[in-house]
C-alpha cells in the first residue's frame, strides 16, 4: 500500500493506494456498444399539393394538434389556421393575412418539420 496525499480544489486528501504485483494485470472495465438514438421520423407536409397564394409555414418541428380551416374559406388576418404542438406547447399558426385558403396540406396527428407547408392563402 502507498500513502498518498491528493489536493482537488485546495483541499487535500489522504489516501491509500494498492500496488498490484506486474503478473497481474489490472481489470479493464468493458462497456457495452452504444448506438446512437434513432431520430424520430418527420414527415413533410404533403397531404395535398399547395395552392398558389402564400405558404403559411410551420415555424419549428411538431404535431399538428388541429387544423382550424378548409380549403376554400375566407379567413381574417389573425385567425387561427392550424394548432401545433411543440416541446409540450401549443403554438397557434395564424393567417398573416385576409384572404381565401386555397390548400389544406397538413391534417391533425401529422409531423411536420421546420418550414413545412401548412396551407396556402390568397
Amino acid at each position: 500500500m502507498k500513502n498518498l496525499r491528493i489536493t482537488v480544489n485546495g483541499t487535500a486528501y489522504d489516501v491509500q493506494v494498492e500496488e498490484l504485483s506486474s503478473s497481474s494485470a489490472p481489470a479493464q472495465p468493458q462497456s457495452a456498444p452504444v448506438s446512437a438514438p434513432s431520430a424520430p421520423q418527420i414527415a413533410p407536409a404533403a397531404a395535398s399539393a399547395p395552392g398558389s397564394g402564400e405558404q403559411i409555414k410551420a415555424p419549428m418541428p411538431g404535431t399538428i394538434v388541429s387544423v382550424n380551416v378548409t380549403e376554400g374559406q375566407s379567413v381574417s388576418e389573425g385567425d387561427v389556421i392550424a394548432v401545433l404542438e411543440a416541446m409540450k406547447m401549443e403554438n397557434e399558426i395564424m393567417a398573416p393575412k385576409s384572404g381565401k385558403i386555397t390548400s389544406v396540406c397538413a391534417s391533425k396527428g401529422e409531423s411536420v418539420a421546420t418550414g413545412a407547408v401548412i396551407a396556402t392563402i390568397q
